[in-house]
């Protein structure tokens, strides 16, 4: 018996269909199945974030949402933020110049849920972005250097 199912969607401006088991994961397709691995899976709980991505622009945690609920969407992951040139999004420019990471592994979650914040609230305060990304979790950095590339990312941005 085949227990798997097509699912279409876009992902980083292409299109794809995937054969999946009802039950996979949007982040275990964009890792296992399509390799995008920039898409980190921390917790599987959806309490750190890690696994942010932005569907159809909204910032979403990939470990909580099934492929199949992503049929018809627009996904975009870290690496789709770079353009096609190799230069880097604003936002990840930004946390580069602000040296918004130490690790690494949760700079993938936090760009993205910055990208998807500030593409609706390109105005942010200090206190804006903190709240934002209280469901990013970071064990290195302490957050100040986030929140300053948050700050210059959107800036950027709306320049």
């Amino acid at each position: 018996m085949n227990t798997s199912m097509p699912v279409t969607l876009t992902v980083n401006g292409q299109a794809v269909t995937l054969e999946a088991a009802p039950n996979t994961l949007l982040v275990q397709a964009l890792r296992e199945h399509l390799k995008l691995t920039g898409t980190h899976v921390g917790c599987d709980t959806a309490q750190c974030g890690a696994c942010t991505v932005l569907m159809n622009g909204n910032a979403i945690k990939s470990c909580n949402v099934l492929l199949a609920q992503a049929q018809g969407s627009q996904i975009t992951t870290i690496e789709g933020l770079a353009s096609a040139d190799g230069a880097l999004h604003p936002m990840q420019e930004a946390f580069k110049a602000c040296h918004g990471l130490q690790c690494g592994f949760c700079t993938p979650g936090m760009v993205m849920a910055a990208v998807g914040f500030c593409q609706k609230n390109p105005a942010v305060d200090a206190q804006d972005v903190r709240h934002a990304l209280e469901g990013n979790l970071c064990r290195c950095t302490g957050y100040q250097n986030i929140v300053l590339a948050v700050q210059q990312g959107a800036a950027a941005m709306k320049a």
